[in-house]
């Protein structure tokens, strides 16, 4: 099974983002999603958890994590969202980096486009590597 880390500074929006909808969509039996930040913060930012529920994504228990090396070399896929030189380089690891705006403190409708910019990221790649989930 392949694990995709998503990794941004906080852990309290985009990689929470992502990480949801990766898991949501993708086949348990060949990938899975985990996130972490570089400095992360108490809890996920309000504003993401409430564009997230509006997507019929709870995050409102999402406890943001600690990017440590350890977290990152339990990865196959390091997909960064702007932590930029803070995200740890760990050899043999396969890094993307997704420039995306942070989404805490923007307004409801910006925190929308972005979590929609990421759920159409999280899906073509899915689709790229044939983890999404079997029809039903």
């Amino acid at each position: 099974m392949t694990t995709v880390l998503f990794a941004c500074v906080h852990n309290a929006g985009r990689s929470k983002m992502a990480a949801a909808f990766f898991n949501h969509a993708a086949e348990p039996s060949r990938a899975r999603a985990i996130s972490a930040g570089t400095r992360p913060a108490a809890r996920a930012h309000p504003e993401v958890v409430a564009a997230m529920r509006d997507a019929g994504v709870e995050l409102g228990d999402a406890t943001p994590t600690l990017l440590s090396d350890e977290v990152a070399r339990a990865a196959d896929l390091l997909v960064t969202m702007g932590c930029g030189e803070a995200c740890p380089h760990v050899p043999g690891l396969r890094r993307v980096d997704w420039d995306l705006p942070d989404p805490k403190g923007a307004s409801v409708e910006r925190v929308r486009e972005i979590r929609d910019e990421i759920r159409a990221r999280v899906f073509r790649l899915l689709r790229e590597n044939d983890w999404e989930r079997a029809p039903r």
